[in-house]
């Protein structure tokens, strides 16, 4: 987990700042703290998301450590290129040699509060929207919809039990203190919030509800076409295939693509992925958009049955462009093709 520091480029940036003894081993002794502190991070963040994460977790942890590492021994290289004019005196003092070492100081701080932001990514990790891809995704949506629709019945029961009583008191199992700070909480609260649940947030409940259902359907759609021969998409020079399971959009090309290409890629949110041989992107309609405008595709052939070398479609006469069925497609819930190719 840890990295190397150089210790001897540490005690001669000491040296050259400070009038003090250099503490044998404390540049290595800071770096380690610190990783210490995100390990830790990493590992509670790790009690509160799903297994899916954890890889991803322990590799933005050994980012930070190998960044931090490599940050502190230029950070100590740069204190060691010219010395304080505190230790050496004005005399003959290189003040061109110490403006450049102000300078690249500016820019390594700048590159310290970039190291510090990943602490920021580990904190943010498995806190957004459930990842389709993740194993635990179904299981994770099915309680955010138990919770959620148990909240509504709660929020209905409780306006329900203060439209009849005009207190809190008595309900369930509320203490007679709790229904007493609820009660002055509702008559303190703007007139058309003066109930235990307001229509607003009862609306809020049942878009989020609304949501989390059309989430399981999709996700139900992606298991169904996972492997459907229309999530291939053939191109002169590659293919985009719709990776279902790990919810990316791939495209693959046959060799290297050039600059600009690898540019327009890059400025897209693709990146390229060694274990997969593939540029990718999270799997939604705007990535399809966007791959196809970048790879300028028109005219394009799907992959078919046939391609896959069914016999019976082989056998079968070939159909005119205006005869040929259109593909079918993964559908949502409301019958709309997930992600059309084309």
């Amino acid at each position: 987990m840890y990295y190397p520091i150089n210790e001897n480029t540490a005690r001669l940036s000491h040296q050259m700042m400070s009038m003090s003894d250099y503490k044998e081993g404390s540049a290595t002794a800071g770096y380690r703290a610190a990783v210490d502190e995100a390990a830790a991070l990493v590992e509670r963040q790790k009690q509160k998301v799903s297994p899916f994460y954890h890889e991803k977790l322990d590799a933005l942890l050994d980012r930070y450590a190998r960044r931090l590492a490599q940050w502190t021994n230029d950070h100590n290289r740069n204190g060691a290129s010219c010395p304080s004019v505190l230790v050496c005196g004005a005399a003959n003092f290189p003040v061109r040699k110490k403006q450049k070492q102000n300078a690249r100081e500016d820019s390594l701080w700048r590159e310290y509060d970039e190291i510090k932001g990943i602490l920021s990514k580990i904190k943010s990790i498995g806190t957004g929207p459930i990842d389709p891809a993740d194993p635990h995704a179904r299981e994770m949506l099915e309680d955010r919809l138990q919770s959620l629709q148990n909240k509504l019945e709660l929020g209905k029961a409780m306006n329900a039990h203060y439209r009849k009583h005009k207190t809190m008191k008595g309900f369930r199992d509320f203490s007679d203190k709790t229904a007493a700070e609820m009660d002055e909480a509702i008559k303190s609260a703007p007139a058309f919030a003066q109930t235990p649940f307001p229509d607003f947030e009862l609306a809020s409940l049942r878009g989020k509800i609304k949501r989390t259902q059309e989430n399981l359907a999709k996700l139900d759609g992606i298991e169904q076409h996972k492997d459907d021969a229309a999530n291939t998409l053939e191109f002169d020079g590659g293919k985009i295939f719709l990776n279902m399971e790990a919810n990316r959009l791939q495209i693959l090309f046959d060799e290297i693509p050039d600059e600009e290409t690898r540019a327009a890629l890059k400025s897209h949110g693709f990146k390229w992925s060694r274990k997969n041989e593939a540029w990718q992107r999270q799997l939604t309609r705007n990535a399809v958009y966007d791959a196809k405008r970048i790879l300028g595709i028109t005219d394009t052939k799907r992959a078919t049955a046939a391609d896959e070398g069914d016999a019976a479609q082989d056998a079968a006469p070939p159909a005119t462009p205006e005869e040929a069925p259109p593909p079918e497609l993964p559908t949502a819930a409301d019958g709309q093709a997930l992600f059309p190719l084309a």
